[in-house]
């Protein structure tokens, strides 16, 4: 499965930990990329359609679902996948993320 060859990096437990540590907020990020984060977090609102999605079981920190309403001007919505869905929808629940996005009106 080509989602498991990162697994294989003897680095990846220790990366996958700092940048979870990063995005708490609780360490440093790397500096040679702080212009570039300085520059995503002033991102412009969305202007096209737009659709959030979160598995029920994620496990993983995330803001409030209605933080991410205002980052879109034209219709948006927020959907989440209840069955024991994790971090990764499209591997792990195609048919629910492919109906999701047909009830929200986006897909074509």
């Amino acid at each position: 499965m080509q989602s498991a060859a990162p697994f294989k990096n003897p680095d990846h437990v220790s990366i996958v930990i700092h940048n979870n540590r990063w995005r708490l907020g609780l360490v440093e990020g790397e500096k040679q990329y702080d212009a570039l984060e300085s520059r995503l977090a002033e991102s412009p609102v969305i202007t096209v359609p737009g659709i959030t999605m979160e598995g029920d079981a994620n496990g993983a920190p995330h803001p409030p679902e209605n933080s991410y309403a205002m980052k879109f001007a034209d219709k948006y919505k927020h959907i989440t996948l209840n069955g024991g869905i994790g971090h990764n929808l499209p591997q792990e629940a195609p048919k629910a993320v492919a109906a999701a996005n047909i009830e929200a009106g986006l897909a074509s």
